[in-house]
């Protein structure tokens, strides 16, 4: 018997050796693909603030030496085609298509998260549709508004036009960025409320909603970005005229449009990159207070 459990114990002494070092090959494999895969992350996130350095660096370099005073005079003339008109005109279109996509955009979010049925056929068809309408290029928004806005309800070439089709452009994304916040409110906050004895709505308004608040002004600030470089979709619908709207019906221009118009003409192109870093400018300055104001939102919640 103790020759047999010897040669017993000596045959199992490979079979042990053979389970670990597979193991140890495996532990080892996964350590480089690990490392392989960190260095791709790295590299990925190296090359793309590379790539966002130098373009903001060159539109820098290009475009500072040639602000000069007369871009920023109040009129545009052929001589000095200032962009002021066009920057006090994007400022318009850009919080006039705010204020009509915003509402619109968190209160659908808000039906289908609070009051619909979940999982429901009009509920998939809703998203999928938001989600196709992201995917639209602007140019035939831009189609749609010039054939609705411009020609079928008579509003002409003017800020409104323009600002109703920015409006339906963006309202995927803000109805789609809130949709998701609001879906990753715990479910403990709603009961919470309703245990206390609110009603429904205001538990939307007073417990959820400003839970999401910062995924909203997030929306939004995407929107802002869609809004300020837009150039097909207002062409269409907001001409090009080179003076500050004096009502919602004044045809109009907006930066992202006079930058485009001047490039073309190929005649202006030092001011075209004096141009683009106001509007750089102006997107981070946007980015920026919206950023500030997610902030201060999040710190009141807590």
């Amino acid at each position: 018997m103790p020759d047999v459990t010897a040669n017993a114990r000596t045959a199992a002494a490979p079979a042990r050796v053979q389970t670990v070092l597979p193991a140890g090959k495996n532990r080892t494999a996964a350590r480089v693909q690990a490392a392989v895969l960190r260095g791709l992350v790295g590299l990925a996130a190296l090359l793309t603030a590379a790539v966002l350095v130098f373009l903001i660096g060159y539109i820098l370099v290009m475009g500072i030496p040639n602000l000069k005073p007369e871009l920023f005079a109040w009129e545009y003339t052929s001589d000095n085609v200032s962009l002021v008109p066009a920057l006090i005109n994007t400022l318009f279109m850009t919080a006039f298509s705010l204020v009509i996509a915003t509402p619109l955009g968190v209160f659908a979010a808000i039906w289908l998260v609070e009051y619909a049925p979940r999982g429901s056929k009009l509920v998939c068809l809703v998203r999928i549709t938001t989600e196709t309408l992201q995917g639209i290029p602007s140019i035939v928004y831009g189609l749609f508004g010039m054939l609705f806005f411009v020609n079928a309800l008579h509003w002409g070439y003017s800020l409104m036009a323009g600002a109703f089709t920015l409006a339906i452009m963006v309202l995927p994304v803000i109805m789609r960025t809130t949709e998701v916040l609001l879906i990753a409110v715990p479910d403990s906050y709603r009961e919470g409320s309703f245990g206390l004895g609110a009603g429904k709505l205001r538990t939307v308004f007073t417990i959820v909603l400003p839970s999401a608040m910062p995924g909203v002004l997030s929306g939004v600030i995407l929107a802002t970005g869609r809004i300020v470089g837009e150039t097909a979709a207002l062409i269409y619908t907001a001409s090009t005229l080179p003076k500050v709207a004096n009502s919602v019906f004044s045809s109009t221009r907006t930066l992202a449009v006079h930058m485009y118009l001047l490039s073309s003409e190929g005649l202006y192109i030092n001011q075209t990159y004096g141009t683009a870093v106001v509007l750089l400018v102006l997107v981070l300055v946007i980015n920026t207070f919206s950023g500030v104001v997610a902030r201060k939102l999040s710190a009141n919640k807590q």
